[in-house]
Parts: structure tokens; sequence; C-alpha cells
């Protein structure tokens, strides 16, 4: 069970520092850095996050997708680590953190898997915690290069991002980042409140890859941190690592 909830929320999490904007054409295309300078800026005064979300993961070896759709909800405390939760409803399931505890609920298992956030994010996995808590730097985490095709079809730079520290769960990450973003950053300096992920790809080290994309995103709406705890349901088995 905890292998497949590493992915979720590394993806996921990723999200929570880079979001969505639409995208527009840019006249000149920009250098590499100011792509980068553009997504590094980007969370600066991020509080909270609400969206819709769908998922695809590809299995390697047996060609086999994965789908899910459901709602998440992240806030970052500006003296505590953050908190998050994601509403599966499909499947159904829920994966809940307080910025202490992690709780992963399958109710069709009768089960929920409870971890402290240290223990989730250990040793290699590390990396997925320092974005969760707003300290991520891509040019210091990541050797970063434009994708084999620099642009996609609507004009949005694909940029290829290798973990200076890879772990099991993240060998490499792609995201394709808003055009419209990466010009006004050129224009301005500033980001100015614009979060330029279009979508992300996360692969591990086993082949597989995770791909997650967001709609009705809305930002720093002053989440309730009460949202963020969970009450195991009666008749509920606790399993702890």
């Amino acid at each position: 069970m905890k292998g497949l909830v590493m992915p979720i929320l590394l993806t996921a999490l990723l999200f929570f520092t880079f979001s969505v904007c639409p995208a527009s054409a840019v006249s000149t295309p920009a250098v590499l850095k100011d792509v980068v300078a553009a997504l590094e800026k980007s969370y600066v005064g991020l509080q909270d996050v609400q969206a819709d979300f769908s998922q695809k993961t590809t299995i390697a070896g047996i060609n086999r997708e994965q789908k899910g759709n459901g709602e998440v909800f992240l806030k970052r405390p500006a003296s505590a680590t953050a908190m998050f939760r994601f509403n599966y409803a499909k499947p159904k399931q829920q994966i809940v953190s307080n910025g202490k505890q992690v709780w992963f609920y399958t109710p069709e298992n009768k089960q929920v898997l409870v971890s402290s956030v240290d223990a989730m994010f250990k040793g290699g996995n590390s990396i997925a915690l320092s974005y969760l808590t707003g300290l991520g730097n891509v040019s210091r985490d990541f050797k970063v290069t434009l994708a084999k095709e620099p642009r996609d079809k609507k004009g949005n730079y694909q940029l290829e991002l290798i973990p200076k520290n890879p772990s099991p769960v993240l060998v490499k990450l792609q995201l394709a980042v808003s055009a419209e973003a990466v010009e006004r950053y050129i224009a301005d300096g500033a980001v100015k409140d614009i979060f330029p992920v279009v979508s992300s790809v996360v692969h591990d080290a086993g082949g597989n890859q995770t791909r997650i994309d967001y709609s009705r995103v809305r930002v720093n709406r002053g989440l309730d941190s009460g949202r963020f705890n969970f009450k195991v349901p009666e008749g509920v088995e606790v399993i702890k690592p």
C-alpha cells in the first residue's frame, strides 16, 4: 500500500509548488534560465490551494494504466510543515496529513495506513518533503534541461528535470511550463500570482510514469486547518509500519 502512496504524493506535492495557468504564444523564445526563474518564483506567497485533479499511472512491463480523479486541498502554514488532503472519487480513498501524521484510508478494505510525515519522506524521498514545505529549489535539486521538443503544440515550454539525488520514487520529472507565465516574467521580472506548470509526469526507478492534471484551481482562499485532520471511522483497521 505504501508503495502506491509515494508516487501519488510526490506528483501532487510538486503541484503545490508549481500550480496551473493558461498558456499563450511567446513571440521570442525564452532561454532556459528564464523558464527556471519563472518556476522558482511561482510559489512565493502561496498559502493554500484547492483543485480538482485527474491522474494516470502507466505501469511498466504489463502495459497497464490506472486512472483516478478527485479533489485536493493543500495548505502551507508560515511556521509548520504543509498539510494536504486528497479525496479520491475514483478509486474511493483518502490521503490526509496534518503536517505530522499521514493517513491513507481505503474504505473498500476497511483499512487506514498511519505513518508520520518524517517516516513517509525519509531517506531518498526527502526531496518530496522539501517541496511540500515550500523549500524546494529547482536549480538546487535538479539538473534541468529543455526537452528534445522544447515547446508543445500550445507553445508551452517543456523541461526535463533529473534529481541530483535520485530516489526509487523519482528518477526523472517532466514539466510543461506555461508560455504566458514565462512571457510575463521576462517582461516584469516577477510572476505576479501566476503558477506556471501546465502538466507534470513523474518517472520512478521501475519505469512507471504518473501524470497529473488539475482544473478549477483556487489559490489562497484561507483553507481551515481543521480540514486536514482525519478521524478513523468505527470498525476500520489501523495499520502502522
